[in-house]
């Protein structure tokens, strides 16, 4: 099994981009730009994490779970423990 992962590169990219909104929004917080254009940022960086994190979580189910030969049955629990990720 390889470690690298088809969802990694993506992954890091959004993490990248997360990354920026945080120094972006310390920035802001030391010219005291307003709570709400803060907020904003930190909310932007939330989602970017989250979508990280199920990206790599259904790759994970993709590549390391649904390895091997499966019924039907396997396929649709894999399919659902997908769609449940999404309230992690």
């Amino acid at each position: 099994m390889s470690t690298q992962h088809t969802s990694h590169k993506q992954v890091i990219n959004r993490l990248k981009r997360a990354h920026g909104h945080m120094h972006k929004i310390m920035e802001m917080l030391e010219n005291e730009r307003s709570c709400v254009d803060v907020a904003q940022q930190l909310y932007a960086v939330e989602k970017a994490v989250i979508k990280a994190k199920r990206l790599l979580i259904h790759d994970h189910i993709d590549h390391c779970l649904g390895q091997g030969d499966h019924d039907p049955q396997s396929s649709q629990t894999l399919d659902e423990l997908k769609e449940i990720t999404k309230y992690l």
